[in-house]
């Protein structure tokens, strides 16, 4: 990530922008532009954290790059480039949800490693055999039985469990990729009417969304009991699909492991890998 070139383009733009076109008096000035104080206060962050941003020593989140572009009255060109540098899409349109033959041939390959597809509304597209064979999380009969935010927060999924820290930091986890995706996306109405019931009907989301935490990688433990009560733990992680828009969790057991054989054992009696495309709205 272009850090350093990030906040060498920030500082070029706050020092190029017209204090009265950002709403300031222009005064008498020793100095061009806007100074860090004032866009500081203008995208409500600190001073300081302009200086670090500007040094390349703070990644912003994307709602910060929003605050900044806003304060900085940025076009358009300015604002996908400051998106960019910073490493996200500058996007106003809808969620992508449809994966590519490449990110099918990707979840087909995992083999006997569970994984699914899952799109930035954190919408499970699409399945592996893997994770079929562990037979939990099934759909509920709910229009967003394959959402994994809506399930976590609002209908916690048969057969699988975390503690207590797990789940706390796969809830933070959850809500600030939400987050971050509704910034980016904020004419999709599918992505806002999940965010809008979330807020409203889970405390604990709204409470997250209200004060989101910093989460910066994704790595969860979770244990999935089979219909025959076998109990496997497993260890989630996420990988993004940059061409697609698109993200892969994969779950992955201790080699050498109880878990390691019992998952293999697993999927050989479900058969030969295969990959399936799944609703709308995803196991959780």
């Amino acid at each position: 990530m272009a850090l350093h070139e990030l906040g060498a383009a920030v500082r070029r733009l706050r020092e190029n922008t017209d204090p009265a076109a950002a709403g300031l008096p222009a005064g008498r000035r020793r100095t061009r532009g806007l100074r860090r104080e004032e866009l500081a206060e203008l995208a409500g962050v600190s001073a300081d954290y302009v200086r670090r941003l500007e040094q390349g020593r703070r990644h912003p989140s994307a709602g910060v790059v929003t605050a900044i572009a806003g304060a900085l009255r940025l076009g358009r060109a300015d604002y996908e480039r400051l998106c960019a540098l910073a490493g996200y899409a500058a996007v106003d349109g809808q969620v992508p949800r449809e994966p590519g033959a490449a990110a099918l041939r990707l979840l087909e390959r995992f083999g006997g490693t569970p994984a699914f597809l899952a799109d930035p509304a954190w919408n499970a597209v699409a399945v592996n055999g893997a994770w079929l064979a562990l037979q939990t999380g099934g759909p509920a009969g709910h229009d967003r039985d394959w959402n994994v935010a809506w399930r976590t927060f609002r209908n916690a999924p048969r057969g699988i469990s975390r503690d207590d820290d797990s789940a706390a930091g796969f809830r933070a986890m959850l809500a600030a990729r939400l987050r971050g995706t509704a910034l980016r996306y904020p004419a999709d109405a599918s992505l806002a009417g999940l965010v809008d019931e979330l807020r409203t009907t889970s405390r604990p989301f709204d409470t997250l969304w209200r004060t989101p935490e910093t989460v910066t990688t994704y790595e969860n433990r979770a244990v999935f009991r089979h219909p025959d009560g076998a109990d496997l733990a497993l260890d989630g992680n996420l990988l993004e699909v940059p061409a697609d828009g698109l993200m892969v969790v994969v779950l992955t057991a201790a080699p050498g492991s109880r878990d390691a054989a019992r998952l293999g054992e697993l999927v050989t009696a479900a058969g030969p890998p295969s990959v399936v495309r799944v609703g709308q709205t995803g196991p959780g």
